[in-house]
């Protein structure tokens, strides 16, 4: 095949020196982005709907030179359009793509989840190459604490954790509403979610299921957070959190659907298979295995978005990890002895999925 040419099967186009350009300068694209989400340009942009350079520069208090630089970016990527047919008297408008994650109620999940890059993630990328080296997430040497992984220093680090809970709240956001209405609860009485965070994805599922019950299992210093979160939701009735190790401690009893959300990225694909031996021990007969994570296609050239998180799994939270396919995420199933296990891709630009296998 010529090297020129296309994959065949995924329709990617050849690269171009202007798209291996982006690539070198991949670092400098990601500043530009989070500098107009800090400096609020993009809300300054949609509520005027356009604004000259001199509006946007007093609008957001800067001066001549770091105006000139945030524009020269951010119109370069495409971020901010401009107005060619006034050279002398130049608007500024923002791309549609944002325009459309405002009006779909999505621009503070997406603004989250710069922040996230940036202030969690951005660091421990620098030891990726080593990370590949050892085969471990030599990134987690940048964060501050004793905790075996990341999710285990976040108390230590109290900007951090708030940083990192408000990101996985909105990940989660941008795919559960796909989740409530893909996964099919009908029957089920008690749902167990394995690795539930601050239970964003158990609140969801409880506003949609009010005859589910829903346990959270978590490490203790989630608790707290997570607690709040149901408080403040008004499901306390329906969903309870429960401490403990998924690893070592036994899981909760009497449920009939165990659910991982966002955990079999973290983990090896041997991590993967155990705890999915545990959920299976834990189940009764007839009862279901739900993975909703991220998933990359079988074909292992893409989707993009799923090849650009592996960095942060290789590099950061645990000793194992990336946005396995499909798949992969399938053999594990049939490892730990489940059946029937079905795929349901989520519309969208984040690359989630679910897939539900029975006991």
């Amino acid at each position: 095949m010529n090297a020129r040419q296309p994959h065949a099967d995924n329709g990617v186009a050849p690269l171009d020196m202007d798209g291996l350009s982006r690539i070198l300068f991949g670092h400098a694209a990601f500043q530009y982005l989070n500098a107009a989400c800090e400096l609020g340009l993009p809300e300054l942009l949609a509520e005027r709907k356009e604004s000259s350079r001199e509006e946007i520069r007093d609008g957001l208090g800067l001066a001549d030179r770091s105006v000139d630089i945030l524009l020269l970016g951010c119109t370069s990527l495409g971020l901010v359009q401009r107005d060619v047919q006034q050279e002398e008297n130049s608007r500024y408008r923002l791309a549609p793509v944002v325009l459309d994650l405002m009006a779909e109620g999505d621009w503070q999940r997406f603004k989250d989840t710069v922040a996230f890059e940036q202030y969690i993630v951005y660091e421990g990328q620098l030891d990726f190459t080593d990370s590949l080296r050892e085969n471990r997430n030599v990134g987690l040497r940048r964060v501050r604490g004793s905790g075996r992984d990341l999710y285990h220093r976040l108390a230590e680090n109290p900007q951090m954790e708030q940083v990192f809970y408000r990101y996985m709240r909105s990940w989660s956001e941008l795919a559960n509403k796909h989740l409530v209405e893909h996964l099919d609860l009908s029957g089920a009485k008690h749902l167990l979610d394995c690795g539930g965070g601050d239970a964003v994805n158990a609140i969801a599922l409880a506003k949609a299921n009010p005859g589910l019950d829903i346990t959270v299992f978590e490490i203790p210093a989630s608790r707290t957070i997570a607690e709040k979160k149901i408080a403040q939701a008004g499901v306390g009735g329906q969903v309870s959190v429960v401490t403990g190790d998924m690893f070592s401690d036994p899981l909760p009893t009497g449920c009939d659907v165990v659910m991982f959300a966002h955990q079999f990225v973290i983990w090896t694909l041997e991590e993967n298979t155990a705890l999915m031996r545990r959920a299976y021990e834990a189940l009764p007969e007839g009862g279901k295995l739900v993975v909703f994570n991220s998933m990359s296609n079988d074909e292992g050239d893409g989707p993009v978005v799923a090849a650009l998180d592996s960095v942060y799994f290789a590099s950061l939270p645990a000793e194992g990890g990336m946005i396995y396919s499909w798949a992969q995420h399938e053999e594990c199933i049939r490892a730990a002895g489940f059946h029937s296990a079905q795929r349901v891709p989520f519309p969208g630009w984040t690359p989630h999925g679910v897939i539900v296998a029975t006991k």
